[in-house]
């Protein structure tokens, strides 16, 4: 098998995802690494590839990297609000890309980088994690294999403890907001267990008691109105007490015409005819490994440009709507 190079930058937010999934591609080298901006380091990642036998180059430079080591993916956890420009940088040179999530922090981020991923259609998607994990990568499975019937009403839930956060989450030019950086992975449940287009929605978002936080938000609500009349909620809070037994409370629940089935506390259960059963859980492929299968032509994979696309979308007409008060609903693209 050749040889995969992977460029690395920033390790700001889920860097775990790209590490954790090198351990399953031992034919990938990362040729190089760099930081997201002056401000920002690499000590962590470089030291934790080190360990893992790669032997990356520093670069102060990101674009100098691109250019000298034209890799074969570059994985992108840098400051979010250049995610939408390093996305484009790689867009310009064919090269492929795993974006930390939101892809973009605005909707005028979002129009150049779709216009120049039509252009050139690399391989594309984001750090959606839940997806890769194994109750929700059950559910969607089951989901899909028609369980419950037609899909009609989603629910998703977001609750983590709110801890001490870094600076670059107190303002909405560094940070995005709630919706789009916690809310992403709802969204994407939602997106990804119905298989339909977003039509409308409207949402609501606090910073009330965020401990000084600035405008961080910590509790946030979307409605959304779904293709075919299929009806989608997702809740999200920073609101999870210090004595919860995990930093997280991730859920998903589908009613459809046959039966409900809901992800909870790591566990599937489904209700139909027959009754109430959990489900045995199946195992999901590595977020990268799966991305890389898409690179190398030897898997579809589970996430696209596309849908990256709309997900994100979705959360920022979202965070508009709550910014607004009022009801967004979507443009649609003629058939």
């Amino acid at each position: 098998m050749e040889t995969l190079t992977l460029c690395i930058i920033g390790e700001r937010g889920h860097t775990n995802y790209v590490l954790d999934g090198l351990k399953d591609l031992p034919h990938a080298r990362v040729a190089g690494i760099s930081p997201g901006g002056a401000a920002e380091g690499v000590e962590f990642l470089n030291a934790a590839l080190h360990c893992m036998g790669h032997e990356p180059r520093l670069y102060a430079e990101y674009r100098q990297m691109l250019d000298r080591e034209r890799p074969d993916l570059l994985c992108v956890i840098g400051p979010f609000e250049r995610h939408a420009e390093m996305c484009l940088e790689a867009f310009a040179r064919g090269i492929p890309v795993l974006c930390e999530k939101p892809v973009a922090l605005t909707l005028d981020e979002l129009a150049r980088l779709r216009d120049a991923w039509q252009v050139n259609p690399v391989p594309f998607a984001s750090l959606m994690g839940m997806r890769f994990e194994s109750p929700f990568y059950t559910l969607f499975q089951a989901v899909k294999a028609g369980v419950i019937g037609d899909p009609r009403l989603i629910q998703a839930q977001k609750s983590y403890r709110l801890g001490a956060r870094p600076d670059y989450y107190f303002r909405r030019e560094t940070y995005g907001g709630t919706i789009p950086w916690v809310g992403s992975h709802a969204v994407d449940l939602i997106h990804w267990l119905s298989g339909q287009r977003f039509e409308s929605v409207f949402a609501t978002h606090s910073a009330q008691n965020n401990a000084g936080y600035g405008t961080m938000e910590v509790s946030a609500q979307m409605q959304f109105v779904l293709s075919g009349g299929v009806a989608a909620s997702a809740s999200l809070d920073y609101l999870r007490p210090s004595g919860a037994p995990s930093h997280g409370d991730d859920r998903a629940r589908v009613a459809g015409t046959l039966g409900v089935i809901e992800a909870r506390a790591g566990r599937v259960w489904l209700i139909d005819a027959q009754g109430e059963r959990e489900l045995a859980l199946r195992e999901p492929p590595s977020l990268l490994a799966d991305f890389v299968a898409q690179v190398e032509g030897s898997g579809e994979g589970m996430q696209d440009g596309a849908q990256t696309l709309a997900v994100t979308e979705a959360c920022l007409l979202a965070r508009q709507s709550a910014d607004e008060g009022r009801v967004v609903r979507f443009v649609q693209e003629e058939a």
